[in-house]
């Protein structure tokens, strides 16, 4: 366990990254960049996100929805929680939500502390964000310990390619780099399998390729308590 432990802190402090991550002039500089989001991307990733997203009813609580690309797919009726760390995203995150009609909730924690009591929520999405969280299988935990009985955990993420290929060893070589510039990215986690060992009862995956670099393999789908 310390060897584990001793590995994390190692990941999370590469190139000094861990301060830079926590200072202001870069948070303001994410928001600003992320905010203005991936046109090609997200239409990639749209009919995805529709059909995952558009059934959900009841309480919602989205992790790390940074400018809330995410909204625009759910119905108006749902009361919305944000859990988003970046402080320089929740005004422009309540404006989207007024814009839409959605009761918006923006609320300043972490993924592996979310702000929420024991099942309480009916839905959790995450989108491109257990890329970055600092311990995914943290992480995993607060989402099953915030969903009701029944409740799905429904995520679109970009994943680490298999084992032995080509794209894993770019992916892995190039970490470091992409962990500074993009707020953390850990473009070879193996995400899939980290929500298929999380413990929920039913895991719904599916994996597809998007003709994007580095970032090209992907999963989505249901994950149920």
């Amino acid at each position: 366990m310390q060897a584990i432990e001793r590995h994390k802190d190692h990941e999370h402090l590469e190139y000094g990254f861990g301060p830079m991550r926590n200072a202001r002039w870069y948070k303001r500089a994410q928001a600003w960049l992320l905010s203005r989001g991936n046109r090609r991307y997200e239409a990639m990733v749209a009919e995805e996100k529709r059909a995952l997203l558009a059934p959900l009813s009841g309480t919602v609580l989205e992790i790390g929805p940074g400018g809330g690309n995410n909204l625009a797919f759910l119905r108006t009726d749902v009361r919305w929680i944000g859990v988003e760390p970046n402080p320089f995203f929740h005004d422009r995150l309540r404006a989207r939500g007024e814009r839409l009609g959605i009761d918006v909730e923006v609320r300043a924690a972490t993924a592996e502390a979310l702000p929420a009591a024991d099942r309480s929520v009916d839905a959790v999405v995450a989108s491109l964000v257990l890329c970055s969280v600092r311990d995914p299988e943290a992480t995993l935990r607060e989402v099953r310990r915030v969903l009701r009985p029944g409740g799905r955990f429904v995520f679109v993420e970009h994943v680490a390619a298999p084992h032995g290929s080509g794209l894993r060893a770019v992916q892995h070589a190039l970490r470091p780099v992409w962990r500074a510039f993009s707020d953390g990215c850990n473009p070879d986690r193996d995400t899939g399998r980290l929500i298929e060992a999380a413990g929920f009862a039913d895991v719904d995956l599916r994996q597809f390729r998007l003709p994007v670099p580095i970032m090209g393999p992907h999963i989505a789908g249901v994950a149920r308590v």
